[in-house]
């Protein structure tokens, strides 16, 4: 059978200009032997391709209903991250596609657990407003340090407990906090206690008594606007609140407006809906906001796990053995 053959072993990764695009994916084309790797920007960019493609990688890209149906030959979806909110899991239901992530790798962890804590302690020492008034010779010493606290003895409200949730947790003990967690279910009492003897609680307990808030959930209709204006209300003026996770969880406005009434003391974000944000988004504007643009999960090391986990997943599949981290 000829390899330009719909059956053939053809894979399409998309990856769109804000992840790299088709410089990040040059190297991909090597790590699925025996295949025919074509890499785009979009999943539209190259109908052919599409058309032919058995499996699709994304790297956060959308995979819509349209491009399920533009795809006869498509069996598998991997998503080169934990999040696959950016697939239409209906459509791929529909069409017995697999959708599967890197759930189980662990490939973002350590980083996007890192990056939580730059957040933090950001937050806490007022890094970006010292560092912005020292370069226009503006000593600021006076004017925050009413703003400036400590980590240690602080509860940390962690919304999630999977592997991300886990390191975030692992590293707040280092640095004597508190842990609460919430999550669809409680989790071992094992686990709990390696933990500091972290605290289960219902969500809307843990934002009324936690100093930081972490969130780590994956976006789903059931958690989009998880943290609406009624339960943003429910921090402490002094709490800070973390997103490293996907920026759906939280309504962004509200958020915003939370922060300009001075009813959050901070925000770290690190993600947004949508991504790239749009300059019309006032969470940019925002006082006591540390901003990043979605660097968790995306260093020269985590990119390399997410890739070799992604294309294992494919290069299973391709070879007939069952694939991983099935999302649907």
């Amino acid at each position: 059978m000829s390899e330009d053959r719909p059956a053939a072993r053809n894979v399409l990764a998309v990856i769109p200009p804000h992840m790299g695009g088709r410089s990040t994916g040059a190297g991909l084309a090597g790590l699925v032997p025996g295949a025919r790797v074509t890499v785009v920007e979009s999943a539209d960019e190259d109908p052919a391709a599409l058309r032919e493609a058995r499996a699709i990688i994304t790297a956060l890209a959308p995979v819509t209903a349209g491009h399920i149906a533009a795809a006869p030959a498509l069996e598998l979806v991997q998503c080169a991250s934990h999040g696959y909110d950016y697939v239409d899991l209906d459509a791929a239901r529909a069409r017995s596609v697999t959708v599967c992530n890197i759930g189980s790798s662990g490939a973002e962890a350590q980083n996007v657990a890192e990056q939580t804590f730059a957040l933090m302690l950001a937050l806490a020492k007022q890094v970006v407003p010292a560092h912005t008034a020292l370069t226009e010779a503006d000593w600021a010493l006076p004017r925050i340090q009413q703003s400036l606290t400590e980590l240690s003895g602080k509860t940390l409200g962690i919304v999630g407990l999977g592997s991300v949730g886990r390191e975030v947790a692992r590293r707040a003990l280092a640095f004597d906090m508190r842990i609460a967690y919430t999550g669809r279910r409680r989790a071992p009492a094992d686990t709990e206690s390696r933990l500091g003897d972290a605290r289960f609680l219902p969500l809307d307990e843990l934002l009324r008594v936690s100093d930081y808030v972490s969130l780590h959930a994956p976006l789903t209709p059931d958690t989009r606007h998880l943290l609406d204006a009624g339960r943003l209300a429910l921090l402490r003026p002094t709490a800070f609140l973390v997103n490293t996770a996907r920026g759906a969880l939280v309504d962004q406005d509200a958020l915003a407006d939370a922060l300009t009434a001075g009813t959050l003391a901070g925000a770290g974000i690190d993600v947004f809906d949508p991504e790239p944000p749009t300059a019309a988004l006032r969470l940019l504007k925002a006082p006591n906001v540390v901003l990043s643009p979605h660097v968790g999960g995306v260093t020269r090391e985590t990119l390399v796990r997410i890739a070799l986990s992604a294309v294992q997943n494919v290069v299973d599949h391709l070879a007939g053995e069952p694939p991983r981290d099935v999302v649907s």
